[in-house]
């Protein structure tokens, strides 16, 4: 696979392939760090993103690919804390997290759109740049991701990791204990997706 530019000659016929996420298969968890006097005797709590959902679509002549595009969107409801805590922990931790970082209420989505990328490599296995914009918390902002990707026929599946600053979407990391611990601005994103390619209808080329 070519990068995605579309330098196909006049005329070329175009295929076009649309995956689905799985999200049954896919993984995607968000690391945060705290930090302060008493950063030791705390801990850096791992969350598992539950729900998502979105698709990729690009085209594909002779060779080359172009019209990518990506679309992801998340239910911050469904992010749930993985580490080994009290139940009492994990639930100060969601609320804090449902109702003062995200403030899902408000907020009720998460969603990263990109229509530009980046593609190095050939054959099955190739490294890509996404760029796009991540909407978190009711603010936009963009959002360069590295990924590995593999196509296998039917399966597509991408890999990588990004780091988001929280107060540059508006929020305010946690702090506990009177600001003896809290949390790192920046948190770390890690992904392992599958899509599933969907099936072409009569419409599509």
């Amino acid at each position: 696979m070519q990068p995605a530019t579309d330098t196909t000659k006049p005329g070329a016929e175009k295929s076009v392939s649309r995956f689905a996420i799985d999200a049954g298969r896919s993984t995607f968890t968000v690391q945060a760090f705290s930090t302060g006097i008493l950063s030791a005797f705390g801990h850096n709590p791992r969350i598992a993103i539950r729900g998502m959902k979105g698709d990729v679509q690009f085209s594909v002549a002779d060779g080359m690919v172009s019209d990518v595009h990506l679309h992801v969107e998340i239910d911050p409801r469904s992010l749930e804390v993985t580490d080994d805590i009290s139940d009492k922990d994990r639930r100060e931790i969601h609320r804090q997290m449902y109702d003062e970082v995200l403030e899902v209420e408000r907020y009720p989505e998460i969603v990263y759109d990109c229509s530009s990328v980046t593609i190095n490599g050939s054959g099955d296995q190739f490294s890509s740049t996404l760029n796009g914009d991540l909407t978190l918390h009711g603010e936009s902002h963009p959002l360069s991701v590295s990924a590995r990707i593999t196509l296998m026929g039917e399966i597509l599946k991408g890999s990588g990791e990004f780091t988001v600053s929280q107060k540059q979407f508006g929020i305010a990391p946690v702090t506990v204990a009177g600001g003896a611990i809290k949390l790192k601005d920046d948190v770390k994103c890690t992904f392992n997706l599958v899509a599933r390619k969907r099936p072409r209808n009569n419409n599509e080329g």
